[in-house]
């Protein structure tokens, strides 16, 4: 009995991670678990700081652990990119007998889910199963306003490529620190004031009514632009 004792307590202890604590199996780790720690990292250190060493400081794991579930970080990221869209998307969509509302509605969706993660805006651009839903849906919308299939696929993709864009440029600007944000509205707005008024007249006669590159109307503007148009020329309106 003594001797068993004295076995166990021989045993060397489990490597420590840096918080102290033994590291976790490796066998408790799952693609849900990782992916969630990926949303962490991110969130708090920024999307360059995520690596599979700081996955497994989070996790308490050695980070040759997550190659079982992931075969490098592209794969991880694009799993994440995945969870962040059905976490927006999930039942949202649901058409309606209101074509127009519908792309609207599906407008202010993906507007709304860029600027939660806006870490994640370029990498958003990648084509992944939830972005054919979102096609399908805006497709469907089309299609009932009376559209053929040249049109609506091109119309689709128009709308689609405006709202990424423009969601993309507001927010890559919100991931910048406050104290940047504000210098660059200071100097979009010195910078405009300071042109010669003969080379640039009409910046000149619009003075102060030129909105700011974060200012939400427009984006608002831009959308019923293009959405006025596409009404204007439904078959369906005809």
């Amino acid at each position: 009995m003594v001797a068993q004792k004295a076995s166990e307590t021989s045993k060397p202890p489990k490597a420590a991670t840096k918080s102290g604590r033994p590291r976790r199996a490796r066998d408790s780790l799952s693609r849900e678990i990782i992916v969630a720690a990926a949303e962490a990292v991110v969130e708090r250190d920024g999307l360059d700081r995520l690596t599979f060493q700081a996955i497994g400081e989070e996790l308490d794991a050695h980070p040759t652990s997550i190659y079982r579930h992931f075969r490098d970080k592209d794969e991880l990221l694009l799993a994440l990119i995945d969870t962040l869209r059905a976490r927006s998307y999930s039942g949202a969509m649901v058409a309606t007998d209101d074509w127009m509302a519908d792309l609207r509605a599906q407008a202010h969706l993906i507007h709304d889910h860029y600027l939660r993660y806006p870490e994640f805006a370029l990498q958003m651009a990648l084509r992944r199963p939830t972005d054919f839903m979102s096609m399908e849906f805006s497709i469907g919308a089309l299609r009932r306003g009376g559209y053929g299939p040249e049109q609506a696929a091109l119309y689709a993709r128009a709308l689609g490529q405006l709202i990424r864009s423009a969601t993309s440029i507001q927010a890559a600007l919100t991931v910048l620190p406050a104290d940047v944000q504000e210098a660059d509205d200071l100097t979009w707005q010195m910078d405009y004031r300071r042109l010669d008024l003969d080379a640039y007249p009409n910046i000149a006669w619009v003075g102060g009514n030129l909105p700011g590159i974060r200012d939400p109307r427009a984006w608002e503007t831009a959308l019923d632009l293009l959405l006025e148009s596409i009404e204007r020329h439904a078959p369906a309106s005809s």
